[in-house]
């Protein structure tokens, strides 16, 4: 009698630790490389371009608050404050010292993170909603600072241009040249989060989510590992801010209100906490979702409506559409577009012997 083994089996710690384990993963992580990296700037648009490169700057952001909303448990409604933290340390870097754009990336998401462990400390005592009113008063502490600093944002309500980034001595001024650079930073996000919540930091933020008095018995200091996930968080949110500015040509605080703070919070809920595939799929639906409106509403509204009336109810549908969302998530889904991809996937694993 003949057997043939099945499955996928580690038999050491190197296998066991690595990223992609499975055949499908390889195949899947492969093709997505091929469809990002070499048929989109081959096949698409210069708008579309630009609209995925606003979604890959997203997802960076999203990885940031997945990490200390999903994975700490740790509940922030002012990560667009620590965006702006970020694009304003890049920004005043260029005008006055003239830093090249490989040490003002870096820089500016240092010192959001430095800022973050600033106003992680108040979850030592706090938690849940008090400390989501406490992050959403660092919003409005941190904006009206910059707002109001001549030496930061030089003046009330003031913007600083810079120029588009250099890199060794190559200008990327060009649509898929910004592209393929910021897909590069997104990719680069994603497995350093993969690594991280895989780490023994990763893991003590689990545990200190599901229960943070059950970790701190069996060893983990959970005030030490609660500002870890605020300095993290803080600094890819630094880092989407340098992003923005860089991509934007300008920094200014409306890039940075609490409304953007609230679009990053319903990129997580709707595409999954505790999940880098939601923060992904989150930072796609949410980006492109007002595109999707704004051509509805022309291709539908203009058969009902008058020009302006339709252009007043465009910007009022997308808060509407929002919130209608997260509260169907919440209610029908709460583990967001992640959780529906597992059912469809694990659906087709078995078809069509479901039993």
């Amino acid at each position: 009698m003949f057997f043939r083994e099945s499955g996928e089996y580690k038999t050491d710690y190197k296998r066991d630790m690595t990223l992609y384990a499975l055949p499908i993963s390889r195949f899947a992580v492969g093709l997505m490389v091929l469809l990002f990296f070499v048929a989109a700037p081959l096949l698409m648009s210069e708008y579309q371009l630009t609209l995925l490169s606003l979604v890959a700057i997203a997802v960076v952001g999203a990885l940031g608050l997945n990490i200390l909303v999903g994975y700490a448990g740790q509940l922030s409604i002012g990560h667009a404050a620590f965006m702006s933290v970020g694009a304003y340390t890049a920004a005043n870097l260029v005008t006055k010292l003239d830093m090249p754009f490989l040490l003002t990336l870096p820089a500016g998401g240092l010192m959001a993170a430095a800022v973050g462990l600033i106003v992680g400390i108040p979850s030592l005592r706090i938690k849940g909603i008090y400390l989501a009113i406490a992050t959403l008063a660092a919003q409005f502490i941190i904006e009206w600072i910059i707002n109001h600093s001549p030496s930061i944002s030089g003046g009330v309500q003031a913007s600083i241009e810079i120029d588009r980034p250099t890199i060794l001595g190559w200008k990327l001024d060009q649509a898929v040249e910004l592209y393929l650079f910021l897909v590069t930073i997104a990719a680069i996000a994603i497995v350093c989060t993969q690594n991280l919540v895989r780490s023994r930091i990763g893991r003590a933020f689990i545990a200190i989510r599901d229960q943070d008095i059950a970790a701190e018995i069996i060893g983990i200091s959970v005030f030490k590992y609660k500002l870890y996930a605020f300095g993290i968080s803080s600094f890819y949110a630094g880092v989407t801010g340098v992003l923005y500015t860089y991509y934007l040509g300008i920094a200014s605080y409306e890039q940075f209100t609490l409304v953007v703070s609230i679009d990053y919070l319903a990129m997580i809920i709707i595409g999954g906490l505790g999940s880098i595939l939601g923060s992904v799929l989150g930072a796609f639906f949410i980006t492109l979702l007002p595109i999707g409106i704004r051509l509805f509403m022309e291709n539908i509204g203009s058969l009902f409506l008058e020009p302006e009336a339709l252009a007043s109810i465009i910007s009022q549908m997308r808060l509407i559409v929002f919130g209608s969302l997260i509260i169907i998530f919440l209610i029908m889904e709460p583990e967001g577009l992640n959780r529906l991809w597992i059912n469809i996937r694990n659906y087709f694993r078995v078809w069509p012997f479901s039993y």
